[in-house]
């Protein structure tokens, strides 16, 4: 019998491919960063410059150049946390952001998919069209409304009283006030927030929807191992964004709804500093310093945030990781080429 030999296969080398300069990659992709300019320049000029203000927060700042002054290293911080009023507005803005998340990321996820599950595409557009105008009211006009709908004597109280109840006095009731907020905050913007998680289901698969259809699953099944699942990774990225403005607590919404007999209760850090750079002497150090303290807790909590979301959920914004691994593994290409 002959013996037959396998032969080897050839293994082709690749030749390592060599990679462009960063200048010639700009330069085919120039008519992109042209039109990415006008941004470029707004960020540049009304985000990044106005971040050397940062320096008054370190000084005892005179009205002057942005220069003047006297160091005085981290005493403005100091008196931060040695100020009850400072303590009780991050208090007061930990509590509103955490009650904002629980009742104010949920709905436009719900509404996203009411909205989906609609059959007719000229009645969907009216609903979304419907729930996306508030939007575009302003706070100011928002306030005005719910201080004539729920004053004393005002049209609901009025209801009210005609139908035997007794006299409510909404606005100066803490909890009825900040039920308001929630209320107010989820009618002006869950049809906006909603109209990213929209264009998420609708770059879902359909052919999975029929498959599952055929399979026997419902309407809810199909929602929650479907639409849900194909929702995860921009849910997750909303919930990190969420988290990362912990000491926000919607200033623009307060500020324009509060009023003195309620206006303790729903003292925000953000309306603190308005209130001791505006109402009172100012001290531009101070309030420079509170506001510092506020961007830094807030990108501490969104890089906590965003490594949470990556152990539970598997979804990050971004991962060092990964773009460590990923360098070692071109670079381990390279040295076998």
């Amino acid at each position: 019998m002959r013996k037959t030999k396998k032969k080897q296969e050839e293994v082709p080398v690749l030749a390592p491919k060599v990679e462009s300069s960063i200048w010639t990659k700009l330069w085919q992709a120039r008519y992109i960063y042209l039109l990415l300019l006008p941004m470029i320049l707004w960020l540049l000029f009304f985000h990044y410059i106005p971040t050397s203000g940062i320096i008054l927060a370190f000084k005892k700042y005179k009205i002057g150049s942005l220069w003047s002054g006297e160091w005085i290293g981290l005493k403005n911080f100091e008196r931060l946390f040695a100020t009850p009023q400072a303590i009780e507005s991050i208090k007061i803005t930990v509590i509103l952001s955490v009650q904002r998340i629980i009742f104010e990321f949920v709905p436009p996820i719900v509404l996203a998919i009411l909205l989906s599950e609609m059959r007719g595409n000229r009645l969907k557009k009216i609903y979304q069209t419907v729930f996306t105008f508030p939007h575009f009211i302003s706070w100011v006009i928002i306030a005005g409304m719910i201080n004539n709908l729920f004053a004393v004597n005002g049209p609901i109280d009025s209801v009210i009283q005609s139908l035997g109840g007794e006299s409510i006095s909404f606005l100066s009731d803490t909890g009825i006030f900040r039920t308001l907020i929630f209320v107010t905050a989820n009618w002006k913007g869950m049809g906006w927030s909603s109209i990213l998680y929209l264009a998420t289901i609708a770059g879902i698969d359909p052919t999975l929807y029929e498959a599952a259809e055929m399979d026997g699953a419902g309407r809810l099944r199909r929602i929650w191992h479907i639409t849900l699942s194909g929702m995860k990774p921009i849910i997750a990225l909303q919930l990190i964004m969420k988290i990362s403005t912990l000491l926000s607590g919607g200033f623009d919404q307060i500020f324009n709804m509060r009023n003195p007999v309620v206006s303790s209760s729903v003292q925000i850090l953000d309306a603190y500093i308005y209130d001791i750079t505006f109402l009172a002497l100012p001290d531009y150090g101070f309030s420079t310093a509170v506001g510092l303290f506020k961007s830094v807790i807030g990108f501490i909590l969104l890089m906590i945030a965003n490594k949470l979301s990556g152990i539970i959920s598997g979804e990050q914004m971004y991962s060092f990781e990964k773009r460590v691994n990923t360098k070692k593994v071109l670079k381990k290409r390279g040295g076998n080429a």
